[in-house]
């Protein structure tokens, strides 16, 4: 029989923000918290940077022709955190353009911020950027 559960807060009982899921078979435990991304974003640097979507991104800063700084609305607890960046490295949005045959990458880490960095022969405006950064929230 399946059941629905309406609350507006979850709160962990030895720590606050911490709250651990049991996987399948009782077997394995997984901290909610750890798991969620702490900020993503969809952009485009063509013509102008600008977010498609995102999440806990206060804005995104032009920095010079395929470089990208993401400030982070909510700080990050350090400048250690993990993440992933992609790029399409290319003004085109064909099916072609998506090849992953570029290079791009993070540029830097701040607790702020952090910087992408779009190449393919040279630093280049992409169309397609994706940015997702996983840690713990300051």
């Amino acid at each position: 029989m399946a059941s629905e559960l309406k609350v507006n807060t979850l709160t962990g009982v030895s720590t606050a923000g911490s709250i651990a899921v049991t996987g399948e078979g009782n077997s394995t435990t997984t901290n909610l918290q750890q798991g969620l991304a702490k900020m993503w974003v969809n952009y485009t640097g063509i013509s102008t940077t600008a977010a498609r979507d995102s999440f806990n991104v206060s804005s995104l800063t032009d920095i010079a022709t395929g470089q990208t700084t993401i400030n982070i609305n909510n700080d990050m607890n350090n400048d250690d955190y993990s993440g992933y960046y992609y790029t399409n490295a290319s003004t085109g949005t064909g099916y072609g353009n998506f090849g992953n045959a570029y290079t791009g990458g993070f540029g830097t880490f701040a607790t702020g911020s952090v910087g992408n960095n779009a190449y393919s022969s040279t630093n280049i405006d992409s169309y397609q950027n994706m940015c997702g950064i996983f840690g713990d929230l300051a």
